[in-house]
């Protein structure tokens, strides 16, 4: 592994008591990204505490990071593994640090601690006008796939009742174990060896969101969608609905359970919602822009040579990699 110019020590597994410095070091990189790029009057808010908690959580041994000689937070690097997924992100080094190799310090860490655990999926997301990115990123071996394109809609107090039924993971009572093992033999069968069950048990139990089902005749699961309505930014209202995670059986099923997610984000009082489509999915991202979603970012999907995504079939599994 490549040594930096300034001596670091780490890394040693982030934590709760982490979150303060964390977030103060994610909203200066991130804010310093920015006006590099030309956009002066950006700046990235400190986000929820809950979401810091559910990055940590998730990433588990993954959540790293690397502190300066004096013991200060010098960078992190919240690398996660769903199953055959892996992936890093956020990432950040203090801006003061940047071009010092403290960057390519972070990023080769997780990416060997992700083959060490298996992950057959190595990969990261970042924002496609930033040329200084993408070549940092191609210089460590990432290739560039397609884009994730965010979308948004404005929604109507109360949506009207059509498509499928769906129901929530949280209200499934005893069913629960048994409606977790189908959303995971779903997931496996479109994305073989990929598993979201941390992430759904995680948004239950930290109350940031659900899991919106739609059921099928055989017992099994159409489609499903890990969702959180938690504000994103620190101090901000929850008027968002963000999809984080969508599973379908096939392009019938994932307009169904849109419209049963709409649902679900209305009775929440949510003002709009959002979804990361990965342009992979040509069709379903045709379907959302037909169902009224509109583009709001771009980011640039990269993943190592022969660690890519594979779908089979035609299903659909949008997942997102950022937090």
């Amino acid at each position: 592994m490549p040594r930096p110019d300034v001596e670091l020590q780490g890394p040693e597994r982030a934590t709760l008591e982490d979150i303060e410095a964390v977030n103060r070091l994610f909203a200066d990189a991130f804010t310093d990204r920015y006006h590099r790029d030309g956009m002066t009057g950006v700046r990235v808010p400190y986000l929820n505490r809950d979401i810091w908690r559910y990055a940590i959580e998730d990433a588990g041994e993954g959540a790293k990071l690397w502190r300066d000689a004096e013991g200060h937070l010098a960078a992190f690097n919240m690398v996660h593994q769903s199953g055959a997924e892996g992936w890093m992100g956020p990432l950040a080094v203090r801006p003061a640090l940047q071009g010092s190799g403290v960057g390519t310090l972070v990023v080769h860490a997780g990416i060997n601690w992700l083959k060490r655990k298996g992950a057959r999926i190595i990969g990261l997301e970042t924002m496609p006008r930033t040329v200084e990115n993408i070549g940092f990123y191609s210089r460590l071996g990432f290739v560039p796939g397609h884009l994730t394109v965010s979308v948004t809609k404005e929604l109507n107090p109360r949506p009207a009742a059509v498509g499928l039924p769906g129901r929530r993971l949280s209200r499934t009572g005893s069913e629960r174990i048994g409606r977790l093992a189908a959303c995971r033999a779903l997931t496996a069968a479109l994305a073989p060896g990929v598993d979201y069950q941390r992430e759904l048990l995680l948004t239950e139990e930290l109350k940031l969101g659900d899991t919106t089902m739609l059921d099928g005749q055989d017992g099994g699961v159409l489609g499903f969608a890990l969702w959180h309505s938690a504000p994103l930014a620190h101090g901000r209202a929850g008027e968002e609905f963000r999809v984080l995670k969508i599973a379908a059986r096939d392009l019938p099923a994932f307009r169904a359970l849109l419209e049963t997610l709409e649902r679900d984000a209305a009775d929440l009082k949510a003002h709009r919602i959002s979804l990361r489509c990965q342009t992979a999915f040509s069709e379903a991202y045709a379907a959302l822009l037909d169902a009224g979603y509109r583009v709001h970012w771009t980011d640039l999907r990269m993943t190592l040579p022969g660690a890519t995504e594979r779908i089979t079939g035609p299903g659909i599994v949008m997942s997102n990699w950022e937090i």
